[in-house]
């Protein structure tokens, strides 16, 4: 089947379903078939990536560059989880216990496919956070033991560590990572020299949140199992911006944020645990008898969750399919060089972010030399209504600039334009 169709099949399989009788089924597939024509029936040109932009309501006026913090969602994933919501409430009880458990299987199922994994890989959580915390509470570690965690971890990543394993007597060992190294064999060198026989668990990001440096987790994992550690990654910056093949990566455990580069509702993220190193795992939460289930699905006790965003999940990810994961990073990569460019011949703009491509995609991090980050964030927003996020810290004071398929090069050209004004 052309792209098209498999969006409309596979979105048909979530609402048959869950809407069934709720006369707005066909309301839903009218307006994922309408979404399907005008994504699959342009060229890939910018006329393509501009149709791409309007199917997202910001305010008006807003320049967005700032989805490495928060992703916004398309029409189609806010319109289906409205009706959800609206289905969920018309019937609490009903769709609340037992009632979207099939609909439920079939999102697990799209996040497995999406991340080339099995299904009974994928636990659907909150974030990032939950699961940089079931990795940190679930580790059996000794006093003296030892974990590895980069300098560049986001706080999700280092704080469960230091609250359920460090106050133990497990040693966190922090080391630095280079701003802009030249090779991933540069970075591999860190996390070799940082290992001792005492060391247990590697968790480390995918890509950084500070200024977009993508880590090689596969050459990572492999080096640490060799060693018989194991490798756990925060993938919050990552998922989403470009094919990720969970299986050849080869890390243990993943956890990422749907709400980011996904585009799906707020409070929905996955988690990613291969077979043979779910017996490492407990739940973080239990309820009822769910606790003595030996799947994935024992680090899902919630009893009561917020099921029309996990089925709103599932619309994301047909989303994610309908542009494609190849289209999707091509159209990041492209951007990138296309931001790049325009400022790496100023001598008063510094990029704080590796140019290769293996080392870098989505995210971009570039200092206005001379002036405190704070100052041209607020400058950018105040004048020229830009949002973004400023990073001051690891001697980088530069501008977090993220790029994604609803940004157009007429948004980069007036980022770009008014970094030169300022």
């Amino acid at each position: 089947m052309d792209r098209r169709s498999v969006l409309k099949y596979s979105f048909s399989s979530l609402a048959a379903t869950a809407l069934l009788g709720s006369g707005i089924r066909e309301q839903l597939l009218d307006k994922a078939t309408h979404t399907a024509a005008i994504l699959t029936e342009n060229a890939n040109d910018e006329s393509y990536w501009q149709l791409v932009k309007n199917q997202f309501d910001f305010e008006k006026g807003l320049y967005y560059f700032n989805n490495a913090s928060l992703g916004p969602c398309p029409k189609l994933v806010v319109d289906s989880t409205n009706q959800f919501r609206a289905l969920l409430d018309g019937f609490p009880s009903k769709y609340m216990w037992g009632g979207w458990q099939k609909e439920k299987e079939e999102v697990r199922t799209k996040v497995a496919n999406m991340f080339s994994c099995d299904k009974e890989e994928i636990a659907l959580i909150h974030n990032t956070t939950e699961g940089m915390n079931i990795m940190a509470f679930s580790m059996d570690l000794n006093p003296g033991d030892e974990v590895i965690l980069g300098n560049h971890e986001h706080p999700s990543g280092t704080v469960p560590w230091q609250h359920w394993q460090e106050k133990k007597g497990i040693k966190l060992v922090r080391p630095v990572l280079p701003i802009l190294p030249e090779s991933k064999e540069e970075i591999v060198e860190v996390y070799r020299k940082a290992i001792t026989p005492r060391t247990k668990v590697i968790s480390m990001v995918h890509g950084t949140n500070t200024n977009g440096m993508i880590l090689p987790v596969k050459e990572i994992s492999q080096m640490a199992h060799e060693r018989g550690i194991l490798v756990g990654v925060d993938a919050a910056q990552t998922a989403g911006t470009f094919k990720i093949d969970l299986h050849d990566l080869e890390c243990d455990f993943y956890a990422a944020s749907a709400h980011k580069f996904l585009f799906a509702p707020k409070g929905m993220g996955i988690f990613y645990a291969k077979q043979e190193s779910q017996k490492y795992l407990k739940p973080l939460i239990v309820s009822r008898a769910h606790y003595t289930d030996e799947s994935i699905r024992r680090l899902e006790n919630y009893n009561t969750r917020n099921y029309p965003e996990l089925l709103g999940l599932g619309t994301a990810v047909d989303y994610y399919n309908l542009i494609g994961a190849e289209k999707r990073e091509a159209r990041m990569r492209d951007l990138k060089h296309y931001f790049r460019s325009a400022l790496e011949s100023n001598k008063k703009f510094k990029f704080k972010t590796p140019a290769a491509k293996e080392l870098s995609c989505a995210i971009q991090n570039v200092e206005v030399v001379g002036r405190k980050v704070g100052e041209v964030k607020n400058e950018l927003f105040d004048k020229f209504k830009i949002d973004c996020r400023p990073m001051s810290g690891y001697r980088i004071n530069g501008l977090r600039i993220s790029l994604s398929v609803f940004t157009t090069k007429s948004d980069v050209d007036y980022l770009v334009n008014a970094l030169h004004k300022i």
